[in-house]
């Protein structure tokens, strides 16, 4: 996982923070966002998300057979996972949460192939206080799912891996925010909660 890792921190860095005084949706201000679509959509970046995310889990010794989250951050992050196990032969389907089921349709809250009796991991780009992916957890669960853990590309050590642990949930993380080389300024932005006006 060397040598994807370092190149994916590499364009973590370059890419998706993004300096300079930001005004996010709570109101807060920050000297920095981490706008990780940047990444997960990115032609390079995005194979080696899912090929790093992969090898986060397999490093915890864990199978799932399926992983996602709660739409949209984790669509693109699972999408990749699906994607780097294929290439390696292996069976991994990809399934999105929706905040709530469609009133039309087959009106199905988790989309994609069923999960129910499966082995899961809920993924996402990255966390502030893990409500997000709380809110996923608590869906897959309800639909029968076997929930093994919860990964994510960036923690923000802010509050999230407590909040998932507290759950009996293992809580994995490829980077943190120290090695994105970022302060502990107040109220620090992330990519899961859209800047409502920057001022870069």
């Amino acid at each position: 996982m060397g040598d994807a890792r370092g190149r994916l921190l590499a364009l973590i860095r370059e890419t998706a923070v993004v300096r300079g005084r930001v005004t996010l949706s709570s109101g807060a201000e920050a000297d920095y966002y981490v706008d990780l679509r940047r990444i997960t959509l990115h032609h390079e970046a995005a194979p080696l998300v899912g090929r790093v995310m992969l090898d986060l889990v397999d490093g915890r010794g864990l199978s799932p057979d399926a992983v996602g989250g709660l739409t949209m951050g984790a669509d693109p992050v699972a999408a990749a996972m699906l994607h780097a196990a294929s290439a390696q032969g292996r069976p991994l389907d990809a399934f999105v949460v929706r905040k709530q089921g469609k009133a039309h349709g087959l009106q199905r809250q988790i989309e994609g192939p069923a999960v129910e009796g499966r082995a899961v991991v809920a993924v996402e780009d990255t966390m502030t206080t893990g409500g997000s992916v709380m809110t996923a957890v608590e869906a897959l669960r309800a639909h029968g799912a076997q929930v093994l853990a919860v990964a994510v590309l960036v923690d923000r050590d802010t509050g999230a891996r407590e909040r998932i642990e507290a759950e009996g949930l293992d809580y994995l993380a490829v980077f943190t925010k120290d090695e994105l080389g970022l302060d502990d300024g107040p109220a620090a932005g992330a990519g899961t909660g859209e800047p409502a006006r920057p001022t870069l």
